[in-house]
């Protein structure tokens, strides 16, 4: 059988599941060059492909060009972590962020993937960030909250993937500006949730009006928690301490 017979074998075989096996003994002694870009995305779609099949395919220089064989192959389950490590780390910003989001990924492996689209933010463009905010994995989106462009953080606030946990840790950063701190304020579903009211009471950025509204829909015991802690101004904590006495 010559080459050319093998790779055609071996990519009508790349979707059949009763071939598993087989397919994987055969393409571990297809040499690296005969593999396509085409032929390696069917292999890499399937979850039982060997280790030794997948080293072979990250051999074909010329298959690895493929920036979708890339992800691919780094994605893979049986891949091995160090080759995704490396893989990872030269992918560009998009597919960093696709890598992040990819179902089945190792969690370890999406951890760095957000770690270093967050090393890459500063060197990206107003519009890489704010494209980037609407669809970033949560971790990516919470420190987007804090971008000076109000576009990029008004983006990342209508982010799906937007915890609770990631604003709220937006929140006691030094750098939640004034205007974000506003914004949340009123913002028809982040300033109804109870958690986000305590870490707004808790920021010396909001404003008394808010505060006021806040603290009359949390229980008084709470209340004086957060306040024992705030870093309201001192003339703010005052008015807010008078009206949970009078409230009670």
């Amino acid at each position: 059988m010559d080459s050319a017979e093998n790779v055609a074998i071996s990519a009508r075989a790349a979707t059949d599941p009763a071939n598993s096996t087989a397919l994987n003994v055969d393409l571990r002694s297809l040499a690296p060059d005969l593999f396509t870009e085409d032929l390696a995305l069917a292999l890499l779609q399937r979850r039982d492909l060997t280790l030794e099949v997948i080293q072979q395919i990250n051999k074909s220089a010329g298959v690895m060009k493929s920036r979708k064989v890339r992800l691919a192959v780094a994605a893979h389950p049986r891949t091995e972590r160090r080759l995704s490590l490396r893989l990872i780390r030269g992918f560009y910003t998009g597919d960093l962020t696709r890598f992040a989001m990819l179902p089945g990924v190792a969690p370890d492996l999406k951890h760095t993937a957000s770690e270093l689209l967050l090393t890459r933010l500063p060197s990206i463009t107003l519009g890489e960030r704010i494209s980037l905010a609407r669809r970033a994995p949560v971790m990516v989106a919470a420190a987007l909250l804090l971008d000076k462009k109000t576009q990029v953080w008004q983006a990342a606030l209508e982010n799906p993937r937007l915890t609770e946990a990631g604003i709220i840790k937006a929140l006691h950063r030094p750098g939640a500006s004034e205007a974000l701190v506003a914004f949340l304020c009123h913002h028809e579903k982040w300033s109804a949730r109870p958690e986000i009211r305590a870490a707004l009471l808790l920021n010396e950025k909001t404003p008394l009006a808010h505060a006021l509204a806040f603290v009359a829909s949390l229980p008084p015991a709470q209340v004086r928690d957060i306040l024992h802690v705030s870093r309201l101004p001192v003339r703010v904590k005052a008015c807010l301490e008078k009206a949970v006495s009078q409230a009670e």
